[in-house]
């Protein structure tokens, strides 16, 4: 109850609540914030892990190795930008708190690990015909293409709607991979 009305915070915007506010949106007082977490870290930890897991179904990508080197661009954007739309508040949190906070840190690198895997699996026909430099630096750039601070910055900074960023993503990734 409490850490679903600090993702609520979050979702409205509200990045760094008080733990007045907390409480008033769990309908608590702040007093019993504090009998389940030790302080508003420990609730914030709480709160990243509990939206990561709603989003762990997410982070699967439907995509066969021997589809179209197009349809696989398109499932890995599409599929980035579902997982990227439903954890937005919570992952803006969490790179706000990574700094400050080594578990957090710790789930953000253990994240984009997974994400750049998923790469590094989709376009391995691609990358497999490069020099392991080339594989590697091509890699690097879908990774940054293709992270949550790219959409981000395609659809806050850049004012693009859903179709505009994956327009943009499809365009970006199908360039990097056919660079020579």
């Amino acid at each position: 109850m409490v850490v679903d009305a600090l993702l609520d915070l979050y979702a409205e915007g509200c990045l760094r609540p008080s733990a007045a506010k907390v409480a008033s949106r769990a309908g608590c007082s702040p007093r019993s914030l504090f009998r389940y977490f030790a302080d508003l870290d420990d609730l914030c930890r709480a709160a990243v892990q509990r939206q990561l897991e709603r989003a762990r179904p997410l982070f699967e990508l439907d995509v066969v190795p021997s589809a179209t080197l197009a349809d696989r661009i398109e499932s890995v954007v599409r599929q980035r930008l579902e997982l990227f739309g439903a954890v937005a508040p919570a992952a803006t949190v969490i790179r706000l708190r990574a700094p400050f906070q080594s578990t957090l840190a710790g789930e953000l690198r253990r994240n984009r690990k997974v994400l750049r895997q998923q790469l590094d699996q989709v376009f391995a026909p691609e990358l497999g015909a490069m020099t392991d430099s080339d594989a590697a630096a091509t890699l690097a750039a879908l990774d940054v293409l293709c992270s949550f601070e790219s959409v981000q910055l395609l659809q806050e900074d850049q004012g693009l709607d859903l179709e505009g960023a994956a327009a943009a993503m499809t365009r970006a990734v199908a360039a990097v991979l056919a660079f020579r």
